[in-house]
């Protein structure tokens, strides 16, 4: 990545790199518990109360989100038979995953179907870094952006009005049927904007997902966010050293430029409030020529 050669879109992860799904989700779990154990006309059974009285919100909420991430891997190189079979979404994963694991903790019973159905839908709902939605008009300036997420087009078109992230077009998985890292949705991103794929940069705050965007052409940037990673601090670093990495703002980085997004603008050279870091001047003049 250069001022010579810059990209002509930004690609975003979402879930961890543009919003704090687990602030979020937490707060949402264990309200809604609160909630349905407080409530004089919820018939909640007594020994689901006792679990309920000891369970760990944020263990269960991180036990969710480990979900997502087993059942996208697994969707990654979709087999033909899946391929013939409809394309199962992430809200559909999220909602089942969730009945899954309450009965897991024996909390079958603490929700009816219908708050089932509503929980699983806070997804739609996540509260952004507080970085993302300033940074992001400002980049869009200069950039075309873009979602590149394993959400569903749905969830990413609320959570987008939600968190006010201000994307010109909303890519996800589901428009190429397979999740990431399948090369089929980044190669399929760069044909539906009418790009090269080297005209694209992902920003990412999961090296797993930058790797397979750099191995198909892509440009990279990563925003580190905290316990977001799930490499190995061994792998991180020697991502660190091979360099494959393009762009890379890490926690130190980000102290200066009050947040990840913020960086990425300040060394793009766009907008007025950028305070720290590296600016590379003239960038927002040479992508809009």
């Amino acid at each position: 990545m250069s001022t010579i050669n810059p990209p002509k879109a930004l690609l975003f992860d979402v879930f961890g790199t543009l919003v704090d799904w687990r602030t979020t989700v937490t707060h949402t779990l264990s309200t809604q518990a609160a909630l349905a154990l407080n409530s004089p006309s919820a018939s909640v059974p007594t020994s689901v109360r006792l679990f309920a009285s000891t369970i760990s919100w944020p263990d269960f909420a991180q036990e969710w989100r480990d979900t997502y991430k087993t059942f996208t891997a697994s969707q990654s190189s979709p087999s033909k038979k899946a391929q013939k079979n409809a394309f199962k979404t992430v809200d559909q994963h999220h909602h089942d995953s969730l009945v899954r694991l309450l009965a897991e903790h024996n909390l079958t019973g603490l929700w009816s179907a219908d708050q089932l159905h509503a929980i699983a839908q806070i997804w739609h709902f996540i509260d952004p870094w507080l970085d993302t939605s300033p940074a992001l008009h400002d980049l869009s300036k200069s950039f075309v952006l873009c979602t590149l997420s394993n959400g569903n087009v749905a969830l990413l078109r609320d959570l987008a009005a939600h968190a006010d992230l201000p994307f010109s077009r909303t890519l996800s998985s589901e428009h190429f049927g397979a999740y990431k890292p399948s090369p089929l949705v980044y190669n399929g991103a760069a044909e539906h904007l009418g790009l090269r794929n080297d005209q694209c940069a992902l920003v990412a705050a999961h090296l797993g997902d930058l790797k397979a965007a750099r191995d198909c052409g892509y440009q990279t940037i990563y925003v580190e966010r905290l316990d977001e990673e799930d490499w190995e601090v061994e792998e991180v670093m020697a991502a660190k050293r091979e360099g494959w990495v393009d762009m890379w703002i890490g926690l130190d980085d980000q102290k200066m430029s009050l947040g990840g997004l913020a960086e990425v603008r300040g060394r793009f050279a766009v907008g007025s409030g950028y305070v720290g870091g590296r600016g590379w001047g003239g960038l927002a003049d040479q992508v809009k020529a």
